[in-house]
């Protein structure tokens, strides 16, 4: 896969197809192949006719990995996405976040309101302004010694997801402790972009996708229906919808 470096910092991607660029930005312990091509995100939007963009954020995948919280944060990983854009020499895109990556995409739309055209959030709801949850359990739960030594649920979920992912759990640890920066009410209702929230019916992490519409002018919910924060990635429901979206020309 590709990589560019800028001020010390190198950043992987991949970069397919022709058409309208759309930039995918993954979750949190994720990766691009994970969270964009083993569920056929990308083959689906190539063949839609898009050019398709995804970055491996820092810490994950095969961009580089740093061990200080203070390297990490949303609004950092941004400007790694806007970089990204620069390099390619992207003027504007749609951009889809997944959790963490729609934290991201929301800040990228919030600090580049030009470079965004349209935005999709997914698996985060109004939990991109209260929080989701304490970091801590997670962050502790990636630095135990055995998966057998973690007792807090969703700290287990993570930690096993990123020993399936192969992830450099260090890594991921101090990105957990500074990456989910809440936005405020006021800042969310600044997106003037139009946006798609999508998130499964029985995520329990999310928070509310409604809540989280409600407060952007030219917002809408998809329900991804029966399904958690860790599988509706993959959903059909979520690529339909996401389609639908994407290609209504009056958005």
């Amino acid at each position: 896969m590709p990589q560019f470096e800028f001020d010390g910092v190198r950043i992987a991607y991949l970069d397919e197809g022709q058409g309208d660029p759309i930039l995918l930005i993954h979750g949190f312990a994720s990766n691009k192949q994970v969270n964009w091509i083993y569920p056929g995100w990308v083959d689906l939007l190539v063949k839609d006719g898009r050019r398709v963009v995804a970055i491996d954020n820092r810490g994950h995948g095969e961009s580089q990995k740093f061990y200080d919280p203070a390297a990490y944060g949303a609004p950092v990983m941004a400007e790694d996405a806007r970089h990204l854009l620069d390099h390619l020499e992207i003027e504007q895109v749609d951009v889809m976040g997944y959790s963490m990556g729609a934290r991201i995409s929301a800040f990228l739309t919030l600090n580049h309101p030009g470079r965004v055209r349209r935005a999709v959030f997914g698996g985060l709801g109004y939990g991109m302004v209260s929080g989701v949850g304490d970091p801590e359990p997670i962050a502790a739960a990636l630095e135990a010694d055995r998966l057998q030594d973690v007792s807090d649920r969703t700290g287990r979920a993570f930690r096993a997801f990123s020993d399936q992912t192969g992830s450099d759990r260090r890594a991921l640890a101090a990105c957990m402790r500074s990456s989910r920066q809440k936005i405020s009410e006021a800042d969310v209702a600044r997106i003037e972009r139009p946006v798609l929230v999508a998130v499964g019916t029985r995520d329990d992490i999310a928070g509310s996708p409604q809540k989280l519409a409600d407060l952007m002018p030219h917002a809408e919910v998809l329900d991804i229906p029966g399904r958690d924060h860790m599988v509706a990635v993959g959903d059909k429901v979520y690529k339909q919808g996401v389609l639908a979206f994407l290609n209504n020309v009056d958005a």
